[in-house]
């Protein structure tokens, strides 16, 4: 593709549709009650607290606005960091990564973002996804006049000898077939933007689907730290020893060996963008 050329990454059907922050503040008579948790070992922001007063903005970024919704803390989760980020008309970056080992994750959640990566353009719809490996030179800009939002995740990619830098991927989750997990006729599957077993990746990002009234049958208990964001529908999730209920625009920000499970409410399919930490051995301290 030369560099004059644009792809572009919607599916062949109709475009998803994603929520997205409304910003804002509440009003001075609602009530301040609602579903934000920080604990040990499990974190849930839910979509309300996702105001105005807690943007951020970013150096080399311009028209931008940042909803950070998880970064490295010690003691918690530490492997990455996650973003929503809003783009006004004519707002992106011409340098948006300042950490050259860092490797990330793209996915639009509304609007029309045009991405440069390596030279190529695409320009990405709701449901695009984009993995870049570290290194690799990318800008991003809103060219519409509308706005554009969407997902940044971020982690420090740890290379090992002997393995090659993974490949850039942009793709649509439409185009994707999600993959059924056993013994369920559906009812729980998983859309894997890149091969699982392919060992040069040291993180996943997929959107896991749970039909109306499945469940996660079993209190998954392990070393991957995950960021959830949750694209449609509402469940009851079980974190550690505690019963929360999430719905579309809620985060839930994970420790490694929280012990986690879920039922899906309906009526609408309960759905997540999922990020973990794989394929790699634990790294031991000095002198151990």
């Amino acid at each position: 593709m030369s560099k004059d050329q644009t792809k572009k990454t919607t599916a062949k059907g109709p475009m998803a549709s994603y929520v997205v922050p409304t910003g804002g503040l509440p009003g001075q008579k609602d009530l301040l009650t609602d579903r934000a948790q920080f604990t040990n070992s499990f974190a849930v922001i839910p979509k309300g607290t996702m105001r105005d007063i807690v943007t951020s903005f970013m150096p080399f970024w311009e028209k931008a606005r940042f909803w950070v919704l998880a970064r490295p803390l010690s003691g918690f989760a530490e492997t990455f960091s996650q973003a929503i980020v809003e783009l006004d008309p004519g707002g992106g970056s011409d340098r948006p990564e300042n950490q050259p080992d860092a490797e990330c994750v793209l996915f639009v959640v509304s609007g029309e973002l045009q991405l440069e990566l390596d030279g190529q353009r695409s320009r990405m719809h709701p449901g695009g996804f984009a993995y870049i490996p570290p290194g690799l030179d990318w800008t991003c800009r809103n060219e519409t006049g509308g706005k554009v939002t969407f997902h940044w995740i971020r982690k420090r990619y740890e290379k090992l000898e002997g393995l090659d830098l993974p490949d850039p991927v942009i793709t649509h989750e439409a185009l994707i077939e999600p993959k059924p997990m056993p013994d369920t006729n559906g009812a729980w599957a998983t859309t894997h933007f890149v091969p699982p077993d392919d060992l040069r990746h040291d993180m996943h990002v997929t959107i896991v689907t749970l039909q109306p009234g499945a469940t996660i049958p079993f209190l998954e208990t392990h070393v991957m730290e995950h960021g959830l964001y949750v694209l449609q529908g509402k469940a009851a999730y079980r974190l550690n020893q505690d019963w929360v209920e999430v719905e579309a625009g809620d985060f839930m920000w994970l420790r490694a060996f929280c012990p986690q499970a879920c039922y899906a409410g309906g009526p609408e399919p309960f759905r997540y963008l999922l990020y973990k930490d794989v394929n790699r051995l634990p790294k031991l301290a000095l002198g151990v």
